[in-house]
This record gives C-alpha cells, sequence and structure tokens, in this order.
C-alpha cells in the first residue's frame, strides 16, 4: 500500500491514526479533524470538510466536500457521504450505507447496513436537490431508503428494508414499502 496522501492544508488533532493508501484534502479547500480519529485505509476526504473529535471509518469510505460531520462518529466500511451534508455527534453509519448530498442527520442517529437516503424527487437534471432531516436519536434499518425531503423524527425508528416516502414523527415506528406506521 501506499503512504497517506495529505494534499494542501490538512489540519490533523493529536493522537491520530491514518492508514496507507488514505488520501486527504486538495489543493483547494481546508481539511479539519479533530483529535483520536482513526482513518482506515482506501477512505478519501475531499476538502473543506471539518470533522470532530474521535473520527472511526472502516475501510475506503468517502467523504465528499463541504461536509460537517460532529464528534464520535462511526462511518463504517463503504460507507459514502456525498457533500454539503451535516452529521452531528455520537452518529453510528454502518457499512455500505450512502448519504446523499445535502442530507442531515442529527446526534444520536444509527444508519443500519446498506440503507440510503435520495434526494431527487423527480431523477431529472438540474431538479432541485433536498436531501431528507434524520432527527435526533432515529434508528434506521438495514436496507431502508429514505426519499427526498422526508423528516425521521426523534427517536423514530424504520425498519430493516423499509421504503419511506412520507415524514415519520417523533418516536413512531414505520415498516415496509411503503413504510406505515405500526400502532
Amino acid at each position: 500500500m501506499s503512504e497517506p496522501l495529505l494534499l494542501g492544508e490538512v489540519r490533523l488533532g493529536v493522537g491520530c491514526v491514518i492508514q496507507d493508501g488514505v488520501i486527504i484534502g486538495s489543493d483547494d479547500g481546508v481539511v479539519v479533524i479533530g483529535d483520536g480519529a482513526t482513518i482506515r485505509s482506501g477512505t478519501v476526504i475531499y476538502p473543506s470538510t471539518r470533522i470532530g473529535h474521535g473520527l472511526r471509518t472502516g475501510h475506503n469510505v468517502l467523504i465528499r466536500e463541504n461536509t460537517i460531520i460532529g464528534n464520535r462518529v462511526l462511518i463504517g466500511t463503504n460507507a459514502v457521504v456525498d457533500g454539503n451534508c451535516k452529521i452531528g455527534d455520537d452518529v453510528s453509519v454502518q457499512t455500505n450505507v450512502y448519504i446523499t448530498t445535502n442530507t442531515t442527520i442529527e446526534d444520536g442517529v444509527f444508519m443500519g447496513p446498506c440503507s440510503v437516503t435520495s434526494n431527487d424527487k423527480y431523477m431529472v437534471r438540474g431538479a432541485k436537490l433536498i436531501g431528507p432531516l434524520i432527527k435526533r436519536g432515529a434508528r434506521i434499518g438495514a436496507n431502508a431508503t429514505i426519499l427526498p425531503g422526508v423528516v425521521v423524527g426523534e427517536g423514530a425508528v424504520v425498519g430493516a428494508g423499509s421504503v419511506v416516502t412520507r415524514d415519520v414523527g417523533d418516536g413512531e415506528t414505520v415498516v415496509g414499502n411503503p413504510a406505515r406506521r405500526q400502532s
């Protein structure tokens, strides 16, 4: 493997472990990563990204530009965080998760393996991209899909394999395709 490649202005906190084959930054934009990060091989972090303390990545993670990530966040192997995203503190993003551009994920959220978010309601070039909002403490099951502009409420649960087409209220549990509230 190759040594880590730090391009442009990269500010690493104390005690960071950056494995071989990692690429961080470019010639335009600053990357800030807090103390105690562990960034595993194959990870690419674009410029203009701010990451808090205690980040842990799996292998082959992609974090795009203009993304803000809080403290104590896990981003699992092969996960993609597209640009202009906000991720709070104590978030767990499991293996193969896709977080689309313009998504906001609040503190304490769990994103199950292979879950995805979407931001393009009409799937046409030039459409306004509106990512979902996943509120504090929500739990998203494996292989769930959250459609554009959907709000998943605080403490809500989305069952594995569900397709969420409408907002989910605080504390609600939804399952199915389309996802429906459980009583």
